[in-house]
């Protein structure tokens, strides 16, 4: 299906809805210039919009302006009441939507019935078609002329576009992640979306997007099973309800249209993706889906649950039982509340690595060993190994290597080399044979500098890098020639205040960050950019030199020993403790991948 044709479908989706219910809906635009999500509703709003304030002083009615533009409904309609009806009509809100803090509104000149004020921001973002959030750093300024209508001040000049203030845009809108098939059809990848509009929409809005697809960056590394698929009809409940659909109990019913002959796996892929991304919305199932009129599998006719395509949790834990290990010393421990032991074989016997990595079954090593070489000779050893083997297969030399990090098929590490060069360590399983491939890498160059660290998702899809202290995620892209690319990278770290040292993934959409700061040292960064937020401080010693983290759990190693903080303690009682058998000793973490 051609892109016109998938916005299309989407849009068919959302203003069925919007004919059964009468409410302002998100729609998709078409077109490829930035907006939010809604801006091109022309349905009437139901829902109440706050006025001008009579006899409002200019600048502060600008700035009632710029707090009514985060709500996008119906062309903005709440925004349009602040401005004169020529500016009104004459306003592109679709032109842009920039998102800002720290407004400064100047006053450049007044007299008794015309104001000029220059408005100045950061840039933080911007909030492109199909909600996604790009994440920016830069200045903002414009200019905006006010003049007595009907008595009362309105804008009568501005520029297109939207600005949103950050901390109303993160109260309008809601961050919900769309999820598209990663190419083994293992698990399901995030793709968040920024939306609004009330909870009875948020059901259409996010099946539409599913059919338009992921986003540019993301799409050359997941497979959308609703590429050439249209919904008929309106999403409804379970049974046939169109009223408070998506909202409370009573499930979700689609009808789908094009899924024609595609296979029983795909069509278990298709509903995973519905279904994760309906659950993780907050949207109670069953979900059922229809193709033509009929159950999309004759074994769910009464709707689908989390449990049939559980095997797909993006936000699933390993089934292995690994245990949390250290590197100590320069060797591999296992680590028991009562204290530390070895591994068996090479890496535990070894006390000159700098770092290691588990596989993810827990079955295979990976460790970076001084060699003890003085430069122009190398410094640093790639070795892979069986886990409790009693030798290791080199694999690359450098002056530098970066943490190893495994691929989610535990086939291959990753590494950079001497800063710039990313390679795959590739273990043949029955030989134990190792070869060294490397990734195009082009994209990373472009952005330049060196980078320090490189942790794959989990689902294999992004790469998490620190180039030159800075945050940046990657796309990862297999070409059918079995080849590997690291594309698109996007910085999602701006307003970090000090160099990166250390990350980890802690959730598919989610990197937790180490930052050479006293205040504030680890921090968790949303994949898109959109939000940073800082993890408790207490107990920790600057600099925090390694972080490892799972979904339930982050590890970090500062200036004295090893922390853990569970994310399942209470918010108010949330903070880091230290790990019972690294008590005392100066050790970095280490988890499976």
């Amino acid at each position: 299906m051609n892109p016109t044709a998938r916005i299309r479908a989407a849009l068919t989706v959302v203003m069925c809805v919007v004919a059964l219910v009468v409410s302002g809906c998100a729609t998709l635009p078409d077109s490829s210039s930035p907006q939010a999500i809604g801006t091109i509703d022309p349905t009437p709003a139901t829902t109440e919009v706050a006025t001008p304030v009579p006899g409002r002083e200019p600048d502060l009615l600008l700035r009632d302006f710029l707090q009514a533009s985060t709500e996008p409904t119906n062309r903005h309609v709440a925004a349009r009441q602040f401005l004169t009806p020529e500016m009104s009509a004459r306003w592109d809100d679709a032109a842009s939507a920039t998102i800002v803090d720290k407004v400064d509104v100047l006053a450049e000149s007044r007299n008794s019935d015309r104001a000029t004020y220059v408005v100045r921001a950061n840039i933080v973002g911007y909030l492109e078609q199909g909600g996604v959030y790009r994440a920016a750093d830069g200045d903002f300024e414009a200019k905006f002329t006010l003049v007595r209508n009907g008595g009362e001040w309105r804008i009568e000049a501005m520029p297109n576009g939207v600005i949103m203030d950050r901390p109303r845009f993160l109260n309008s809108y809601e961050r919900r992640s769309l999820y598209f098939v990663e190419p083994s059809g293992e698990t399901v990848v995030p793709d968040p979306r920024w939306i609004t509009g009330n909870p009875e929409q948020t059901a259409a809005q996010l099946i539409g997007l599913l059919v338009e697809g992921p986003k540019a960056s993301l799409a050359s590394a997941v497979r959308n099973l609703l590429e050439d698929v249209t919904v008929v009809g309106a999403v409804t409940k379970a049974d046939g309800r169109t009223g408070q659909v998506g909202v409370g109990l009573g499930g979700i019913r689609v009808d789908f249209q094009g899924v024609g002959s595609m296979s029983k796996g795909d069509r278990e892929l298709l509903a995973a993706q519905v279904v994760w991304t309906l659950a993780n919305a907050d949207i109670s199932g069953p979900y059922v889906l229809l193709a033509d009129h009929q159950p999309l599998d004759e074994r769910f006719p009464n709707g689908w649950t989390t449990a049939d395509v559980a095997s797909m949790n993006p936000l699933a834990t390993s089934s292995a039982t690994i245990g949390l290990h250290a590197l100590l010393r320069g060797g591999l421990v296992g680590v028991a509340e009562t204290g530390v032991t070895p591994v068996p074989g090479f890496f535990g016997a070894a006390d000159n690595l700098q770092s290691i990595a588990l596989s993810r079954d827990g079955e295979l090593v990976a460790a970076v060993a001084e060699t003890g070489g003085v430069a122009p000779e190398p410094a640093a050893q790639l070795i892979v190994g069986a886990y409790g083997a009693d030798v290791a297969e080199p694999a690359v030399d450098g002056q530098s290597i970066t943490r190893p990090t495994w691929s989610p098929d535990n086939t291959s590490v990753w590494a950079v080399v001497n800063g710039m060069a990313v390679v795959r360590a590739v273990r043949e399983p029955g030989t134990g044979r190792v070869t060294v491939v490397g990734v195009e890498a082009g994209a990373l160059r472009v952005v330049g500098g060196r980078i320090t660290e490189l942790r794959l998702s989990r689902d294999g899809v992004r790469a998490a890098l620190i180039i030159d202290g800075r945050v940046y995620v990657a796309t990862v892209v297999q070409t059918p020639n079995g080849e590997f690319s690291l594309t698109s990278p996007r910085e999602i770290g701006f307003g970090l205040g000090g160099p990166a040292l250390s990350l980890d993934w802690s959730s598919p959409d989610t990197v937790v960050v180490s930052r050479a700061a006293s205040d504030m040292p680890v921090v968790q960064i949303a994949v898109d950019g959109s939000r940073m937020d800082a993890l408790p401080s207490r107990n920790l010693t600057p600099p925090v030199i390694a972080v490892e983290a799972s979904t339930t759990a982050e590890f970090v190693a500062d200036s004295r020993a090893v922390f853990q903080l569970n994310n399942r303690d209470p918010a108010d009682d949330r903070y880091w403790r230290e790990v019972p058998g690294l008590a005392g000793l100066t050790a970095i973490p280490v988890l499976p991948g």
